[in-house]
């Protein structure tokens, strides 16, 4: 794979569409092929959250989060990286297999920070995984809701739902929540990984809709779903660990009061549980 050949098509097109295809070219550069060390690998390094975005091995393709304590997003080389973390029992991504294409997302809540990484998954076994990255680059901190996480055991096994339908529960946790996140790929260029803040509206157990805010104008997600409609969200109870993984079709609906994404869920994980907690703070009652 090489994706160091700018903008595809299907990210010009939604460009032009939303008439930033000028302020979008001028980014073209972060396009191009990385140097992991330096100040992105003292970034990486602090990181305990990422999201991936993978294929499972029957082809249907998830976002999942990975947590774990800094330095478990190691730098390898100028284009190699390390993650000492792997999806959990139950987890739609569970005995994720190499040699394909993913996007990672590395993510600081508390400082607003976010990194993407896309490249191929070169390895992968029970512990770890290996990722050979074709593109990392930086993105602004717009929408992303801080929030201060921390480790937190799991304990016992989860107790995993699978299904084609969001269940009442399922609709409370995507109600509230005011961040997601989604992935999407392409036929060519790979798999992308990215952040969502803001609410998104459940229509009926089967289709969500959220309104498309404004960001860096490259619209690598949008640009994805233009040529893949094939889509993946994971909704997360910062409060319990909980989450919700969608995988469905997405379509972009240039309505015209406001573009947005419209989404129809085809599976559904409900369960699998993140070793992560949002921190709060105690208050004395003295």
């Amino acid at each position: 794979m090489d994706r160091r050949t700018g903008f595809h098509s299907g990210e010009l097109a939604v460009q032009r569409r939303a008439g930033v295809d000028r302020d979008a070219a001028r980014l073209i550069g972060m396009l191009d092929a990385p140097d992991l060390r330096g100040g992105l690998a003292r970034s990486l390094a602090e990181r305990t959250f990422l999201a991936i975005t993978a294929h499972d091995r029957t082809g249907r393709l998830w976002i999942t989060p990975l947590v774990g304590s800094p330095g478990f997003v190691e730098v390898r080389g100028p284009a190699d990286l390390l993650v000492h973390a792997v999806p959990p029992p139950g987890d739609p991504l569970e005995g994720l297999g190499a040699g394909q294409q993913v996007g990672i997302l590395a993510l600081d809540p508390a400082r607003r920070r976010r990194v993407r990484v896309n490249g191929t998954l070169s390895g992968a076994d029970e512990r770890e995984l290996a990722v050979h990255v074709d593109q990392a680059y930086g993105n602004c901190p717009r929408f992303i809701h801080p929030r201060d996480l921390e480790p937190a055991p799991v304990l016992g096994p989860p107790t995993v739902r699978r299904g084609q339908a969001l269940a009442p529960a399922d609709v409370d946790l995507v109600r509230r929540a005011d961040t997601f996140l989604l992935g999407t790929s392409h036929p060519t260029r790979g798999a992308d990984a990215s952040h969502r803040g803001g609410r998104v509206v459940v229509e009926d157990a089967r289709t969500l809709y959220w309104p498309d805010l404004p960001g860096n104008n490259m619209f690598n997600s949008l640009g994805n779903i233009a040529a893949d409609p094939a889509a993946a969200l994971v909704f997360v109870d910062f409060a319990t660990g909980g989450t919700v993984h969608l995988s469905g079709q997405a379509e972009i609906d240039w309505a015209e009061e406001g573009r947005g994404v419209r989404f129809t869920v085809e599976a559904l994980v409900s369960g699998p549980t993140l070793a992560l907690r949002e921190r709060r703070e105690e208050h004395s009652t003295a």
